[in-house]
């Protein structure tokens, strides 16, 4: 049985350089600190393995490089156990792979999935919206998920492949509709990642049924099903990247799927705010600063 087409999950946020023609200068310099100024999340669950360090986004370019840099030295700062990415490594037409050695200086075992970038696909606003549309076309039940119709000619499956394998060779696992059980500080952990919706690669792999804490690692959030899982955890929104007026609200009251705990099905998911930006070349924030997210038992689980 398919979906009925979801609410206004996400604000365009396509729209942001609309926003910032309209910005005063002193406000565009206050989204520029914004942008590079990180905040650290703690997402208390009961039952999870200490010191989950979860961030997506970084969109690794020159010109941003040093700061995704900054920020794995505060990463380590934290003493993770693992660490996981939610996709989106590269951005432009051309990126350059081979700033993606910055992931082995993370001082932990690093898993991660891939995203719509590292596809290039729905890239730019226009396609970026019609991959809005198809994915709620989609059948995304347990029983009958299937995002295979959106595996469309702009897909890069040989890019995708290429990256996978730059980000291996600097310590990234990446999972790609795979597995693994993991011993964290004697607590088990299953994590599932999901490969990404928007380019139609996304087939959620068999798991075993277990005791252990399970997370979901995906980059879309729409992208999701409602899985037997402990938490879904995903990235892609950028927190909406220019949370005006209004839009906050909507985002808390849950008409719009930016950021923050999610409690719609069984499964509760975690949309980051995400590190770098896609839609501008200089990494402009507004009430949405870039996340570092750490995930710990609850009080009651410890």
């Amino acid at each position: 049985m398919g979906q009925k087409p979801p609410r206004l999950k996400f604000f365009p946020f396509y729209l942001v350089g609309i926003i910032l023609v309209l910005a005063t200068p002193s406000t565009l310099g206050y989204m520029a600190w914004e942008g590079q100024n990180t905040s650290v999340t703690v997402l208390a669950m009961t039952g999870a393995p200490d010191r989950i360090v979860f961030i997506a986004d970084p969109h690794v370019r020159e010109d941003n490089v040093g700061y995704i840099r900054e920020v794995i030295g505060e990463i380590n700062t934290l003493h993770p156990s693992v660490v996981l990415i939610g996709g989106d490594f590269v951005y432009g037409e051309h990126p350059d792979l081979s700033l993606q050695e910055v992931w082995k200086e993370i001082d932990a075992p690093t898993y991660a999935v891939l995203g719509n970038h590292d596809y290039k696909a729905g890239v730019d606003a226009v396609s970026g919206v019609e991959k809005i549309i198809a994915v709620s076309e989609t059948n995304r039940t347990v029983e009958g998920y299937d995002m295979s119709a959106l595996k469309d000619g702009t897909v890069d499956t040989a890019f995708a492949d290429t990256l996978a394998a730059v980000l291996e060779e600097n310590g990234v696992r990446v999972l790609r509709n795979e597995y693994l059980i993991l011993d964290i500080g004697g607590t088990p952990l299953l994590l599932v990642g999901v490969d990404d919706g928007w380019a139609g690669m996304a087939a959620p792999p068999q798991v075993p049924e277990t005791d252990a804490f399970t997370i979901y690692l995906i980059h879309e959030p729409e992208c999701r099903a409602d899985w037997d899982a402990d938490l879904i955890l995903a990235g892609h929104t950028h927190g909406g990247q220019v949370m005006v007026p209004g839009i906050k609200e909507l985002n808390d009251n849950g008409v719009l799927e930016l950021s923050g705990l999610v409690q719609k099905g069984e499964a509760p998911l975690y949309i980051t705010r995400g590190l770098a930006t896609s839609n501008l070349r200089t990494d402009l924030r507004l009430n949405a600063p870039p996340e570092i997210v750490v995930i710990r038992p609850s009080l009651s689980s410890s």
